[in-house]
């Protein structure tokens, strides 16, 4: 796989936590801690291979349905990885962005994402996005009203401008782990020319070589854009910002 080949913006529905731990006849919050794992393990494969943006689904706003519990634990476990993770992550020139609707937040919550972004900010080796409470019609129609407020007219151009993820070109891939084939409400705008990947291992199984498999997998398709094989040339990459 050369490096041409690797692409710039991967995206990860990263499922299967809960029935990892179910498995195993471990509470589902035990699979949430592993996935976590798995999670660091990706973000630095990803900046060794090359890949210049990662964005991850890490709480869906349908994830609100959940048991209180394990919604709670969540909460618990992203404030325990921001104080863990952020500096080494600041130390690898890892960016982090938050991708989501904050007003749901509590104040404490707010103030961690708000931290990690600001102490990450001039990071450039790989930019870190990460959906939480984040759904893909909820980025649609906060940008339509974000542009209709402004009194802009609304187009596919300045839509796109007005996205939650405007700061980095749309995904080249998306994986999604758990033997599931659905998008789930994730990127539905950004990811309407992404290669789609189906792993079948739940996500705390998702390791280095898993990934390798999906970056072959990608290294191998033929990406058209609507034009035939013979006018394919590799598509102007936009610059993050």
């Amino acid at each position: 796989m050369t490096l041409a080949r690797i692409p710039h913006h991967v995206a990860i529905v990263m499922d299967g936590n809960g029935r990892w731990a179910t498995r195993r006849f471990l509470p589902r919050v035990a699979g949430h801690k592993k996935g976590m794992d798995a999670l660091r393990a990706c973000v630095k494969h990803c900046g060794e291979r090359g890949v210049k943006v990662l964005t991850v689904f890490a709480f869906s706003s349908e994830n609100w349905n959940r048991p209180p519990e394990e919604v709670s634990s969540l909460m618990e476990l992203l404030a325990a990885a921001l104080a863990r993770e952020v500096p080494q992550l600041n130390v690898e020139g890892v960016r982090i962005h938050f991708v989501g609707d904050r007003a749901q937040l509590s104040e404490k919550v707010r103030a961690g994402l708000a931290q990690a972004e600001a102490a990450t900010a001039g990071n450039q080796r790989l930019v870190f996005n990460i959906c939480f409470n984040y759904g893909g019609r909820w980025d649609i129609a906060q940008a339509a009203a974000k542009l209709a407020a402004r009194g802009e007219a609304i187009t596919e151009q300045s839509l796109d401008r007005a996205m939650a993820l405007a700061h980095v070109p749309d995904p080249d891939l998306v994986i999604r782990t758990g033997g599931e084939r659905r998008l789930s409400n994730f990127l539905l705008w950004q990811a309407a020319y992404a290669e789609l990947y189906f792993s079948d291992k739940l996500w705390p199984e998702f390791d280095a070589a898993a990934l390798d498999d999906a970056l072959a997998d990608y290294a191998a398709r033929e990406r058209r854009f609507g034009k035939t094989s013979e006018q394919v040339t590799p598509p102007a990459a936009k610059r993050v910002a």
